[in-house]
């Protein structure tokens, strides 16, 4: 701003304090302004991290936390791993315990990824309880995409933010043969042919760059990390170097500049596509589990959302809508969690609105 701005100049040149306070200004800029704690950041080390880096004590959660940011942490040879817990790890165990009873043993990590059945559901966007995709918006998205593949729910995850959603329907008119896929350059065009020529993760930049202009894949991730930072100083770098690079391997600079320009423009909503597989795996492992033992999924599900009345009005209306009887709660027939039977589900006594786990353990003694 100061540079910038002409009457800074002025007016310190006026008045000494204006100059005092810009100098100040100067000074404190960059500084801390709080502490917090990451939110699910862990550090590990190979020794206690007291030897490594700064520790102090969180006084609301009581947590040893490192003084250090992320930034710094690396810097010191420590890895920040972030660990999110996920409710839905818990309903797919759930499920899957309740599944073995009828004698069936599911092994998640073995279930065919090509099943008709579950992306047929997945298309019609019944898809009340399945992981990541069941808002109206994810819904209205799956049913203009009828996805067929799991490249396609990774794409979907990846696409369905601001920003990146406005690829949405080109994705899903050239997925239909009703766009064709336009090409950014024939040295690159195979590496967003799955994604029918959006580019759509970060791992995809990486690969133009190493591609077209020679980076290597260390150089390439630090082309995705100024991208992703903006960092105006360290782009303006790249840029030159991914242009030489792809000059000196028969590209035009028109073309170079363009396809850096297209690349920047994705920094603004780039993607992990590890991360984004992830969560099309459980998402599709929920929808399987929903397409192919619904009772079992459905009171999986309820019984993990039993304190959000809501949720259950939703799960109890979808499992009428299949055909599946709910059946009211009963102190001869419910417990705390929500149990199955043959094409039913037995609705939970904790469920009940002012009916607490102590005496639901008393009731069902």
């Amino acid at each position: 701003a100061i540079a910038n701005e002409p009457r800074f100049a002025e007016e310190a040149e006026k008045e000494p304090i204006v100059q005092t306070l810009l100098d100040t200004a100067q000074k404190l800029e960059g500084l801390y302004r709080h502490a917090s704690t990451h939110a699910a950041g862990i550090v590990i080390g190979d020794r206690p991290l007291s030897e490594l880096v700064p520790m102090y004590r969180d006084p609301r959660s009581d947590m040893p936390v490192t003084q250090f940011n992320m930034k710094y942490v690396e810097q010191a040879g420590l890895v920040k791993f972030d660990f999110l817990g996920l409710k839905t790890l818990t309903v797919l165990e759930t499920a899957v315990k309740l599944i073995r009873r009828r004698g069936v043993d599911i092994d998640l990590a073995r279930i065919p990824l090509d099943d008709k059945e579950t992306y047929s559901m997945l298309s019609r966007g019944e898809v009340v309880g399945v992981f990541q995709v069941e808002s109206a918006g994810m819904r209205k998205a799956l049913i203009g995409m009828r996805p067929d593949c799991i490249e396609d729910i990774i794409a979907l995850v990846a696409l369905y933010r601001p920003g990146p959603m406005e690829n949405i329907p080109t994705y899903n008119a050239r997925k239909h043969g009703e766009e064709e896929m336009a090409s950014i350059h024939p040295k690159i065009d195979h590496l967003v042919k799955e994604t029918q020529g959006v580019i759509v993760y970060q791992e995809q930049v990486m690969q133009i760059a190493q591609e077209l202009s020679g980076y290597s894949l260390g150089e390439a991730d630090l082309l995705r990390r100024a991208m992703g930072k903006k960092i105006r100083a360290e782009m303006d770098k790249q840029r030159e170097r991914f242009v030489s690079g792809a000059v000196e391997r028969g590209v035009s600079k028109p073309q170079a500049d363009f396809i850096f320009d297209l690349l920047a423009k994705f920094a603004d909503y780039g993607f992990n596509k590890s991360h984004a597989a992830a969560y099309a795996v459980v998402s599709y492992q929920t929808a399987y589990l929903k397409a192919h033992y619904p009772v079992e999924f459905l009171a999986a599900s309820m019984t993990l959302d039993m304190s959000n009345t809501d949720k259950l009005a939703d799960f109890r209306q979808d499992a009428m809508r299949l055909g599946i009887e709910v059946v009211a709660p009963s102190v001869m027939t419910s417990f705390r969690p929500f149990e199955v039977g043959e094409n039913k589900i037995f609705y939970s006594l904790a469920a009940l609105k002012g009916v607490g786990d102590a005496a639901v353990e008393h009731i069902v003694a």
